[in-house]
């Protein structure tokens, strides 16, 4: 699937202390196989993320999570979108969540979670009817 309109631009982080990056990794290319622009980073704070966002003007955020603390992160980084009046950025979340979680990641914003075996084409579909 390739993208005919506008790039979207995706901002795909990870945390430094994670070095299980694959999935992400893997992610970022098939993006770019569909057309968007991909910035990929590492972050240390929420505060990162968002910043970066901001600077790289992104239309989404996918936060990728293989060694816990989903729950804090996502909630700092969607308080923090709201005190910046950034909020018609998508954020989405992936890797290794708890299903329980997933009720609470919603509750905060985000659009949606993609777990392990997550298709590629699943999350394209999803950032592409979800971006305005």
């Amino acid at each position: 699937m390739v993208l005919e309109d506008k790039k979207i631009r995706v901002l795909l982080t990870k945390s430094r202390i994670d070095g299980h990056d694959r999935g992400v990794r893997y992610l970022a290319t098939k993006l770019r196989e569909a057309g968007m622009e991909i910035i990929f980073t590492r972050y240390e704070t929420s505060e990162d993320i968002v910043n970066s966002a901001m600077q790289e003007d992104v239309d989404a955020i996918g936060i990728s999570f293989s060694v816990g603390g989903h729950t804090v992160v996502t909630s700092e980084v969607m308080e923090l979108i709201k005190k910046k009046d950034m909020e018609d950025i998508l954020v989405i979340t992936g890797g290794i969540i708890p299903e329980e979680d997933v009720p609470d990641l919603l509750g905060l914003g985000v659009g949606k979670t993609f777990g392990p075996g997550s298709y590629a084409d699943d999350i394209i579909n999803f950032i592409t009817s979800s971006v305005k």
